[in-house]
């Protein structure tokens, strides 16, 4: 949700220049660029309109002196202190600019187009006039020459199996004929296409793309070579595809525009010549035309230049567009409108190597200009607006508003967008907090749009809601109008050249006026705009903004922040001076910021972002750098700062250790902000919360502690800081706004005895405000359970103690806890007892000690007020409470807990009753099986918890849970039934641990190694046996048997070479290999077999099936839904007689146990010849034969690479073929057997709980009702092959 800020924008225009720039590239020396035109090589510099240094190429005669020569490439080369010049004649040059020397280092007779050099100047690509490329090295020592135009498609060619090609289709009504019809030719590029060979780099100069025009089709094609010019890839055929191309710094896409019919898409490639997304210009088709794409250095802005198509009366119009991406979504952030005139046509545009945001543009009429941009998040913030916490985002002619106040709408979607008439480039909020979220807008023709909220009651029509309101409901979020559109006539004069973003930092002051930066007669110097609204005048078709004051500033501004509470203006200059505005007085003065001491402030480093703040009452600015250095005036206070944002006295930064930290500026100095920076927290320390990596602040939400946060990739996440929800509570305690505060610290977890430590005095003074305002006999008592005796503000919420609202106690004698019970059981019986009752309750319980007596009185009083007449006899209960009397107090509340059954609470109270009553606890342990609660009852060391947890594992074992009880065991130290428990489940790591703990020797070891060996062999875990074999009992030959045995092939061989046991080579792993590839050759010829013959037997019973349900068609049977029961050994038979055949028999299988009842259902689906559900078990039977082959193609693949290794490629390609040609066929056969209508007829059952009679007898009609009725739908699912499996060897085929 950021914006681009322009920062500076800097040019100037030589008119000492000769000819017509024709390219240029930027200078090793800051500010200084290298221009060709047809005469030579000029050097600009960054101050001045004259021509520093020039090469005259004319008169050395490597240029025509009429002037049509060319510059095709220029480059400048530090180390070689001098400049490469190619021209279209084919000549390539080293220019000297010092000592004006030329050089000729080379040639080539059919001239050249492009002349490109890879990032790191260690390779040169040239592409000449006879459609070759040459790479040289940067000696230009030639390395090889190829043809633009390849037949090949590269290294990167994709492997084809034939799956999906146009000759395997089924093709429906258009027959096999369309399997030979030819591909629709692709249309050729643009009549305006200069149909030269386009060049660019990948960041790190391994790649180069080339976009040259193909001589047989007229399109453009992209292909992608190496660095040893060997081609890799070409692209994909698209039609209307240009000629701009920009490979993405980062690697990943290749950047060029395509020609729709309905609209012109920027398009991106992927590096094996794919397709990979797009996005739309906003321009109608045949508008415009897209000259050049340029990525910055980070790949975060894509740069694109473009131009009019060519209009007869007129000279076209220059755009340079600045978009961005994220989430998903194309933004365009700045648009740069050039008009229509000769001389302010673009000749080339780069992006500065150093600077990323930083974008060199170079006009025909020797118009050098420069903009540096950055980060920004555009938004409002306010105390007492409704509209407070706005965000706006530029996205072309909308700006996209998110009203964070009423929800957290994630991008690209948007509370409601503003439609402009032109592409926006600058959005300023109101800076008076009464009305922040009005908005003045900055469009690409120098419009200022005002809108504002809440004197219109007509919807504006170019605003509209995104992702809130609008749908036919009544919208819960107000949105602006469009109040004025003002014109700003500021700096512009139509006979000088035009400058594109002539104005930057636009700000909205309170008094309505509006302050903008220009630029100065020089390129050091800036102008600061003072702007007032002109009365309306009857008949103006736009209104215009006055001009107050113009202030020239000794200086370049490059940022500016404004002080509603101070009424002043700071301003940022280039050398880091800082200056203040006093806009408010009645002649605004310009004067150096000075610091308390009187001298004045100078920033050590350049900062993008600043703030203006009170610190301790003093006025100061904040500053952060793009190196994530943070200063408080003069004073670095910190160097990882992500970003910050400022609130009322508060201070919220991220940090690069991915942390949100905040500050309360009230009560700090600038030394205690630098040591809170640097140092780590306290552990109970508001300041501090973790957050993702790479979060970034977005806004903070006023009166509401939310802390928005945005992602690297653009989703938003909401945090509540502790330091803003305790400052917000304290707020609102000293409001005495009870219930806010209660609310806002039960969703925030934030401790409840805080409304009563914050301010004693107050809370005692107001317990039936606090009463009525919770007005929650739940809440209260929740209220009542948080209450400890400790001060909460001086333990775990600090901070708060040094407020001045803090009230020492009234009573310091008397206990917190029993004074706050006291006060509020008053306040509560005083305002309604009877509602209040438990809450009185637990008021009385609450107490320290707690007045039980009395609390069992009142709610004896009000069972007597409720049933007076219902008593017991005493003789049922007495002899009860006798005995409980002469029992031991903690005896006697186990006995209590017992004889209610409440055996947890009895097993507590019986654990303090001593040692002598353990045998007691323990049976009562095992007879309610209360293990766990046990064990928390006593500590780990003692042996109370060895003989429990001795008898909870053999609960465990009981229950067959072995692992669980030998965890319970080891726990305890009883390592001997540890180990028997590990053993049992199959954990032969754990029980080689018991062991160790019970001190075998190495003999004891192997043995045991050797016996659980036996067990996972079992087990078919022959890894794992050999493991053991190999580390604990030595036996390497042993090892390698059992890892035969169970097809481990890489294991084995790995063992056979450790150990250097070559011998079993040929004793023992070339026959295993052998027979497996037998064993594996008669299972898949198996399955062929069975499979052919479950796929055949499927279509006759089909076949029957269809055939009985035709001739039941005459015969009315409403009581028989199951007409698939028939088959072709089954007569026609009543519907009684079915009903009464399978009602009985499920009837039968209900009262069986579970598993019989799992083999009865086995036995429904029957293969047998005639049973009711064959059709079912066959394709049962089937999906497992293609499971089964499936699932061998891991191993396959395994045994294919040892046959080769060891010379058996005959068997190897055998067994591959086999496995190739069932793959084929089930491949094939899965549409035949499991049928489009039956995998419909799984989703959409004919019957079941939703049907009804009609449905019924309806589908029954139309024939629907032969789809068998199951209770496992998944059968009626084709299995899938996992196509994706590369299993198969290339030197076999």
């Amino acid at each position: 949700m950021r914006n681009l800020r322009l920062l500076r924008a800097g040019g100037h225009r030589s008119t000492a220049a000769l000819g017509t720039p024709q390219c240029f590239c930027l200078s090793a020396e800051p500010g200084t660029v290298l221009v060709g035109s047809q005469h030579g090589l000029l050097e600009l510099g960054s101050t001045g309109d004259s021509v520093t240094r020039e090469v005259s190429l004319t008169a050395e005669g490597f240029m025509p002196e009429d002037g049509s020569g060319c510059i095709v490439g220029i480059e400048d080369l530090p180390e070689q202190e001098s400049v490469c010049v190619a021209t279209a004649a084919g000549d390539i040059l080293l220019c000297n600019l010092s000592t004006k020397q030329v050089e000729c280092v080379g040639s080539v007779d059919s001239g050249l187009s492009t002349m490109s050099w890879s990032p790191d100047q260690e390779l040169v690509l040239l592409a000449t006039g006879q459609q070759t490329l040459i790479m040289m090295t940067r000696d230009f020592e030639p390395i090889t020459e190829k043809q633009i135009h390849q037949d090949e498609f590269g290294e990167g060619k994709f492997v084809a199996l034939g799956w999906g090609k146009k000759e395997t289709q089924f093709h429906g009504s258009e027959g096999k004929q369309a399997a030979h019809r030819k591909q629709t030719e692709v249309s050729p590029t643009s009549a305006w296409d200069d149909s030269r060979p386009r060049v660019t780099w990948r960041g790190d100069g391994q790649f180069v793309a080339v976009s040259a025009v193909c001589p047989e089709t007229g399109a453009r094609k992209v292909r992608v070579w190496n660095r040893e010019l060997v081609l890799q890839s070409t692209s994909e055929p698209i039609a209307g595809l240009e000629q701009a191309l920009s490979w993405k710094p980062s690697g990943n896409l290749i950047a060029s525009t395509q020609e729709k019919p309905n609209r012109y898409d920027v398009v991106f490639l992927e590096k094996n010549g794919l397709l990979h997304g797009e996005f739309t210009l906003p321009f109608q088709k045949g508008q415009v035309k897209v000259n050049e794409l340029l990525w910055n250095a980070d790949s975060t802005i894509l740069a694109i230049w473009l131009e009019d198509l060519k209009v007869e009366t007129s000279n076209p119009n220059s755009y340079v567009q600045l978009w961005t991406t994220g989430n998903y979504h194309w933004y365009l952030k700045q648009s740069l409108h050039f008009g229509s005139l000769e001389q302010n046509r673009l000749v080339s545009l780069l992006w500065d190597r150093e600077n990323p945001y930083r974008l060199h543009i170079l006009c025909q009429g020797w118009h050098y200009l420069s903009y540096v941009w950055h980060w920004t998040t555009d938004r409002g913030m306010g105390e007492n607006s409704q509209h407070v916490a706005n965000v706006a985002v530029i996205d072309g002619d909308k700006v996209l508003v998110t009203a964070f106040q009423h929800a957290v709408v994630p991008p690209p979607m948007c509370t409601y967008e503003i439609q402009l008439p032109q592409p926006v480039n600058q959005v300023a909020f109101h800076t008076d907090p009464k009305h922040s979220g009005d908005m003045a807008i900055l469009d690409a023709d120098n419009k200022i749009s005002v809108y504002r909220y809440g004197q219109s009651t007509v919807n504006d029509p170019t605003v509209r809601f995104g992702a809130l309101g609008g749908n036919g409901f009544k919208a819960a979020v107000e949105i602006p109008y469009l109040d004025k559109t003002y014109r700003v006539d500021v700096g512009s004069d139509n006979n000088q050249v035009m400058n594109p973003l002539g104005l930057r930092f636009l700000t909205w002051l309170p008094d309505d006026s509006f302050l903008v930066v220009g630029q100065g007669q020089h390129a050091a110097q800036s102008v600061l705009h003072h702007l007032t609204a002109v009365p309306h005048v009857a008949g103006a078709e736009e209104e215009h903004l006055n001009l107050r004051l113009s202030v020239p500033v000794d200086g370049e501004v490059i940022s500016l922040c404004c002080s509603p509470v101070t009424k002043t203006v700071a301003l940022q200059l280039a050398h880091r001076q800082i200056l203040k505005y006093l806009w408010e007085a009645s002649t605004p003065v310009l004067e150096p910021w000075k610091t308390s001491s009187g001298t004045a402030l100078q920033f050590p480093y350049p900062c993008v972002q600043t703030s203006i703040m009170r610190i301790s009452g003093e006025e100061m600015i904040l500053g952060l750098t793009d190196r994530c250095r943070f200063f408080v005036n003069d004073i670095e206070v910190a160097s990882n700062i992500t970003s910050f944002a400022t609130y009322n006295e508060f201070l919220l930064v991220t940090t690069n250790s991915h942390t949100c930290q905040c500050f309360c500026l009230k009560n700090i100095s600038v030394k205690a902000l630098q040591a809170g920076l640097s140092s780590a927290a306290a552990p109970n320390s508001e300041t501090l919360r973790k957050v993702e990596r790479g979060s970034r602040i977005i806004t903070v939400v006023p009166q509401d502690t939310k802390v928005v946060l945005q992602m690297p990739r653009g989703n938003l996440e909401t945090v509540h800081h502790r330091a803003l929800v305790l400052a917000q509570v304290r707020k609102w305690l000293d409001r005495l706004m009870f219930r806010e505060a209660f609310q806002c610290m039960r969703k925030l977890r934030i401790n409840l005895n805080l409304l009563y430590d914050y301010n004693p005095k107050a809370f005692v003074e107001n317990a039936e405000t606090f009463i009525r305002q919770i007005d929650s006999v739940n809440y209260i008592n929740l209220f009542f359970t948080e209450l400890k005796e400790e001060d909460f503000t001086r333990s775990m919420y600090p901070s708060l103690n040094g407020s001045s609202n803090a009230q020492p106690r009234q009573h310091p004698d008397q206990k917190k806890v029993n004074l706050i019970c006291d006060v509020m059981r008053g306040a509560m019986e005083h305002i309604d007892p009877q509602k209040y009752c438990l809450s009185i309750l637990t008021a009385h319980v609450k107490k320290s000690p707690p007045e039980l007596e009395i609390a069992l009185q009142k709610v004896h009083d009000l069972r007597e007020s409720i049933t007076p007449d219902a008593k017991a006899d005493p003789k049922e209960y007495l002899p009860f409470l006798n005995t409980l009397r002469k029992m031991e107090t903690n005896y006697q509340r186990y006995t209590i807990d017992k004889h209610l059954k409440r055996y947890t609470k009895a097993l507590g109270h019986l654990s303090k009753c001593g040692p002598e009553h353990f045998s007691e606890f323990l049976n009562l342990v095992k007879g309610q099986n209360q293990y766990c609660e046990a064990l928390k009852l006593y500590p780990s060391s003692t042996q109370e918890y060895k003989d429990i947890s001795d008898a909870y594992g053999e609960y465990l074992i009981q229950k067959q849970l072995y692992e669980q009880a030998a965890l319970i065991f080891a726990r305890a130290g009883i390592f001997a039934k540890a180990l028997d428990a590990f053993q049992n489940s199959g954990s032969w790591q754990q029980a080689l641990c018991m062991a160790s703990q019970l001190g075998y020797t190495k003999d004891k070891l192997s043995s045991l190694a050797r016996s659980m060996a036996g067990k996972l062999v079992e087990q078919r875990k022959h890894a794992e046996a050999a493991i053991l074999l190999e580390q604990y009992t030595q036996d390497c030959e042993e090892a390698v048997l059992l890892l035969l045995e169970g097809a481990v092939w890489e294991e084995a061989l790995r063992l056979i070479h450790k150990y250097g046991r070559l011998d079993i080579l040929e004793t023992n792993f070339k026959p295993a290999i052998l027979e497996a590839q037998k064993s594996q050759l008669i299972f898949l010829d198996s399955q062929r077999t069975a499979f052919l013959r479950h796929k055949s037997r499927l279509q006759v019973v089909r076949e029957l099936k269809e055939k009985a349900c035709e001739s039941l068609q005459d015969y009315e049977m409403p009581n028989c839904p199951e007409l698939d029961l028939f088959s072709e050994t089954s007569s026609v038979v009543t519907a009684s007689d079915m009903n009464s055949k399978y009602s009985h028999s499920n009837s039968r299988i209900s009262a069986r146990s579970s598993k019989n009842r799992r083999k009865a259902e086995r036995k429904r689906y029957s293969l047998k010849e005639g049973s009711p559900f064959e059709d079912i078990a066959l394709l049962e039977v089937l999906g497992e034969n293609v499971r089964a082959v499936e699932t061998v193609k891991g191993d396959m693949h395994i045994l294919l690479k040892q046959l080769v290794l060891f010379g058996y490629d005959e068997q190897a390609g055998a067994l591959q073929q086999v496995l190739e040609e069932v793959l084929q066929l089930m491949e094939t056969s899965i549409p035949e057997i499991w049928t489009p209508d039956l995998q419909q007829s799984s989703v959409n059952l004919v019957l079941g709980p939703n049907s009804t009679a009609n449905s019924i007898m309806a589908a029954y009609q139309q024939k629907r009702m032969m789809t068998p009725v199951v209770q496992d739908p998944e059968l009626l699912i084709p299995p899938k092959l996992n196509k994706n499996l590369q299993w198969k060897l290339h030197l076999l085929q």
